[in-house]
């Protein structure tokens, strides 16, 4: 099954809308005629603009979070509604900082991934374990769980419609990258949870891998089998990088 790779820079809370925009202005004339899918999760204040800058590119936009209910009294919360009216591509759901810092939990996870498929974004679920998880042997435990709980309220015909990104926690802005062994390992297990729903959304689902993907790497683990392209962080934030990791997974 051939699955096109998807290339998506995370900027966190990173960049106003004049930087947003001259951005995107530096990249898009950079990846021309790319052969792979290339998204930008941004702030919510820039997310209108990207949109409007972006459209007709193909070059897909998310948020980095939402609320599963589409109104309510929940005071500084986006709903998924909102995204659609601005045209979002999608959005980013668990990423282990909102886990960690905001105290995002699997139980909300399982709720807020069918809300944005029924609102028609696209989910970008985030799974990964900790350093003292891994150590301890309980990397496989960990990403069952989440993989698991995240997709629990998701039919099986539509599994393949979120994408999961793995995420090694010990990863993520500490320079450490996993071993294109760990990497494939992980993501092919996360694959196999998958097929336990179902075997044909599991050659059809999209798995990325994040945790300090930069250019010089980028080759080499977007060449591994079970990877289908990448959660950028740090590296989405310059043109040069983001263009070549693109250009990575498009050749």
């Amino acid at each position: 099954m051939s699955r096109t790779p998807l290339i998506a820079g995370n900027w966190k809370m990173n960049k106003t809308r004049g930087e947003a925009e001259a951005f995107v202005r530096a990249l898009l004339p950079r990846i021309a005629g790319h052969t792979c899918d290339v998204g930008i999760c941004a702030p919510f204040t820039v997310l209108a603009a990207l949109v409007e800058e972006t459209r007709g590119t193909g070059v897909g936009i998310y948020a980095q979070n939402m609320h599963e209910e589409p109104t309510g009294a929940y005071t500084g919360e986006i709903s998924a509604p909102m995204l659609t009216d601005l045209d979002a591509t999608g959005v980013v759901l668990g990423h282990s900082e909102r886990r960690e810092l905001f105290c995002e939990t699997d139980k909300r996870l399982a709720l807020k991934v069918p809300a944005a498929l029924e609102a028609d974004l696209e989910p970008i679920l985030c799974v990964g374990e900790t350093e003292a998880e891994r150590e301890a042997g309980d990397m496989q435990r960990k990403l069952r769980h989440q993989v698991q709980e995240g997709l629990h309220n998701v039919s099986d015909d539509r599994l393949a419609e979120v994408v999961i990104a793995y995420e090694p926690i010990w990863a993520i802005g500490t320079g450490l990258v996993a071993t294109p062994e760990q990497a494939q390992e992980a993501i092919a297990f996360v694959r196999a949870l998958v097929g336990d729903r179902s075997e044909e959304q599991a050659t059809k689902v999209r798995i990325l891998y994040g945790g300090s993907v930069k250019a010089d790497n980028a080759p080499e683990l977007l060449a591994l089998p079970d990877i289908d392209g990448a959660l950028v962080g740090g590296a989405s934030l310059e043109v040069d990088s983001l263009a070549a990791i693109i250009e990575a997974a498009a050749g």
